[in-house]
């Protein structure tokens, strides 16, 4: 648990706060070793570029992730509970027909369309994450809208919010918790292939992905330019997947 905790939160805290530090970085010689971890092909500051590279590397898959569980476990939620077959296969049927779809050829499409814009790929990278939330909080509350309980809360006349969110949501919560290490992991994946591809945000970003792309025919030169950025992306998709392996199978032990 600890050595996870410790990937996760050293590029997490390096994210949120890393823009804060009152850090001079003054521009250099492309590739050179001056500097604390030298500079990139622009003659920027790599560790600069480390402390404002990870809002959006890490920001966009996370606002994707958020988004993506709002308008899907939405979706899931109706459908699971509705009385009515025609809603549910109104819902579920289309997102059903969009889940094949490649999800990084979806997202470079949408890149390509509104190039360098951040709200584009992460609402990209979430519709693509759509059909599987809504199926997986469909599945989970299946039980749950269809027992007795939902059916008494209808009796007391409870409001909607009441009984989708305040019981029926509480029931997939052990999912959705199984489920979110693998979808962050995945968001944070799609977001920095977008960006490594150059489909996403502008070749000059200091955004993680993007250093990495724009630097990797420096790597012999100046390897920091690449590794540093590389490393904390690896950090933290790794260190999220041992954390929430952990705390999915303690979950499971103490049920």
């Amino acid at each position: 648990m600890g050595v996870s905790v410790v990937l996760v939160v050293a590029p997490l805290l390096l994210a949120v706060l890393g823009p804060l530090v009152p850090y001079d970085a003054r521009p250099g010689l492309p590739y050179s070793p001056e500097g604390s971890l030298g500079t990139d092909g622009l003659g920027r500051d790599v560790f600069g570029l480390l402390l404002v590279g990870g809002r959006t590397a890490l920001g966009m898959a996370f606002g994707a992730v958020v988004l993506a569980y709002v308008v899907g476990g939405l979706i899931g939620l109706v459908a699971a509970s509705t009385r009515h077959r025609w809603l549910d296969e109104g819902l579920m049927r289309p997102l059903d027909v969009l889940l094949p779809l490649p999800s990084l050829l979806v997202i470079s499409v949408v890149a390509v369309g509104w190039q360098a814009s951040a709200v584009a790929i992460t609402v990209a990278v979430a519709m693509v994450n759509v059909p599987t939330v809504a199926r997986l909080v469909r599945a989970a509350a299946l039980d749950a809208a269809s027992g007795p309980v939902v059916e008494a809360l209808r009796m007391q006349r409870e409001s909607w919010f009441t009984i989708q969110v305040g019981y029926i949501g509480r029931s997939v919560l052990g999912p959705v918790a199984a489920d979110l290490g693998t979808r962050i992991t995945l968001a944070v994946f799609l977001v920095a292939s977008v960006n490594f591809l150059g489909l996403g945000l502008s070749p000059t970003a200091p955004d993680w992905a993007v250093s990495v792309s724009r630097n990797r025919e420096g790597l012999l030169l100046q390897p920091w330019s690449v590794l540093a950025p590389a490393i904390l992306l690896v950090s933290f998709t790794l260190g999220f997947n041992l954390l929430a392996d952990r705390l999915v199978h303690r979950s499971l032990v103490v049920a």
